[in-house]
């Protein structure tokens, strides 16, 4: 597998605190993790967002020059002492890709404030992923846990979001994995995505609803991920492909090619021309492709890329990033 270097959260540098939080890939499971169900994401190094905070005499969130069009003059309620900062960010994360783009950038904001006001120690790692998409809803960003729960952690993640659990302790169950233990991925995306659909459609009104397909099609989804769990610990790579094409169909089925959109179907459908194992890596607009048969397969997938007009990398995985501190905070 194709790692970066272990990153280092980077804390401060004499008063000023920065902190890199990588773009986020659903292996398997996924949408299941808003359905009480399992997932494995894991960080991927290719893409990333950074937040820098400077303590200042008053609070300043400091637009994007490409991104944002609005200033803010202040945030009274975010703080309640007297010290103020300044927030400003940077991002690569491709937009409207499914990488989790949004989550980097308030993963990396979280990681910033804890520094500065030197909480690390008190705020839990498993709650942290919780305490991100509050912040998110607040600005009517809807998602769920598993994006930041890779962001959050770092590496290659489990994911167990069963509903007792998470109403009694406030998060899942989240195991890291050896990334090692992964095989050599791809990711392939459109520079300038369109037709990406209406994801999730009408799939969570029928799920409420208690409808018979969605609901065993969406608990075998998160089966997915349980299975995929021990295929990676076993290296069994074989069963790996076979429940990352699974796992895309199921969500084809529930949700329906109209809501999906024919651009993301088209770079599953490139993938799978070659025998490729593929599926989206989020809601869609990306796509985690594995090459079973190796390099030269690698090379067919480039080829059909290039004339489908999809951009491919080599995934490269982040490994965990959390720092003694927060492994003071996991429990158990």
């Amino acid at each position: 597998m194709d790692e970066s270097p272990s990153p280092s959260p980077s804390p401060r540098k004499g008063n000023e605190i920065e902190h890199k939080v990588y773009a986020r890939v659903g292996l398997l499971g996924n949408p299941s993790d808003v359905y009480y169900g399992r997932t494995i994401s894991f960080s991927l190094a290719n893409f990333w967002a950074s937040v820098r905070l400077q303590p200042s005499d008053h609070l300043i969130i400091t637009p994007h020059p490409t991104h944002d069009l609005v200033q803010f003059s202040g945030l009274d309620h975010l703080v309640k002492r007297n010290e103020n900062f300044t927030l400003s960010y940077d991002t690569n994360i491709p937009r409207q890709t499914g990488l989790s783009g949004s989550s980097a950038i308030v993963c990396a904001a979280l990681n910033c404030l804890l520094d500065f006001y030197r909480v690390r120690h008190l705020v839990k790692v498993e709650i942290r992923p919780d305490l991100i998409l509050s912040a998110e809803k607040e600005l009517g960003i809807i998602a769920g846990l598993q994006d930041r729960v890779a962001q959050v952690y770092g590496g290659l993640v489990y994911m167990d979001f069963t509903k007792d659990h998470l109403e009694k302790f406030g998060h899942g169950v989240y195991t890291p994995m050896d990334i090692s233990l992964l095989p050599p991925l791809q990711l392939i995306y459109a520079e300038n995505p369109s037709d990406s659909g209406k994801v999730h459609s009408t799939v969570r009104k029928r799920w409420l609803d208690g409808d018979e397909f969605i609901v065993s099609s969406m608990v075998e989804v998160a089966d997915l991920a349980l299975q995929g769990q021990t295929a990676i610990l076993e290296k069994d790579y074989s069963k790996l492909a076979d429940l990352m094409n699974r796992n895309f169909d199921l969500r084809r089925s529930m949700f329906g090619d109209d809501a999906l959109g024919s651009l993301n179907i088209e770079m599953v459908e490139v993938a799978r021309r070659v025998g490729a194992a593929s599926k989206f890596t989020g809601s869609g607009g990306a796509v985690v492709v594995f090459c079973p048969d190796g390099p030269s397969q690698v090379k067919l997938l480039e080829d059909a890329c290039e004339e489908a007009g999809f951009v491919i990398q080599p995934v490269k995985v982040v490994p965990s990033y959390l720092n003694e501190d927060d492994l003071k905070t996991l429990s158990g």
